[in-house]
């Protein structure tokens, strides 16, 4: 697998309404970095681009910071066309201020946002896949099978990795995690509680077999 290129996408966007304050979401990186770590090892030539985190990139990687969707996009763009496999594991921001503010916003009185949709980066690049692999991720808050389902056959994907969310359950962070991977053919694993590394070595067992 040394020749393999294989473009990993991790951790959140931000989206600025002004020079201080950001859109954001909970996501920490920390299974887009077990993913890139993990495929190094394998002998994967390795790119990954990482919104925000506090973990240090891994080893023998290619490490491409963002920090918008905007920016996530451009760099994806620019790598996923060198690369075989793509997993988009990154939590990207689904939308963004119209308007930046120049200045930082006083608190004072009501505040109305209005914001646009970022582009969806994973729709628009597996649209043009060829032979490329192309794996995205979901977390939803309920439905969350479906819902995963209904990703991956509008965005066209290979396969998809999908988590949830809710009240008892957390999948943040460096925790172990309980998630189902659904093929092309919508046959959904249910995996078992496990680390992120341990996933990651799963996950990329199956996305192997696929291809």
């Amino acid at each position: 697998m040394a020749k393999k290129r294989m473009l990993i996408t991790a951790g959140p966007t931000r989206e600025m309404l002004d020079p201080i304050r950001y859109l954001s979401n909970h996501s920490t990186g920390e299974m887009g970095y077990a993913l890139a770590r993990v495929a190094h090892a394998k002998g994967y030539r390795v790119t990954l681009v990482s919104g925000p985190t506090a973990l240090t990139p891994p080893r023998g990687v290619r490490f491409v910071p963002v920090v918008s969707a905007k920016s996530m996009e451009k760099e994806c763009r620019r790598y996923f066309f060198k690369s075989d496999i793509l997993i988009m594991s990154a939590a990207v921001c689904d939308f963004t201020p119209v308007s930046i503010r120049c200045q930082k916003i006083r608190r004072q009185g009501p505040l109305r946002l209005v914001l646009k949709k970022t582009s969806d980066i994973l729709a628009g690049l597996a649209r043009k896949k060829g032979e490329r692999c192309v794996i995205g991720f979901c977390l939803e808050t309920q439905n969350w099978i479906r819902n995963a389902k209904l990703k991956l056959r509008k965005k066209k994907l290979d396969g998809i990795v999908a988590n949830y969310c809710s009240r008892g359950y957390v999948p943040f962070g460096d925790r172990p995690i309980r998630v189902a991977i659904i093929d092309k053919a919508e046959r959904v694993r249910l995996m078992p509680s496990q680390t992120k590394d341990r996933l990651a070595h799963k996950l990329l067992s199956w996305v192997e077999r696929m291809r």
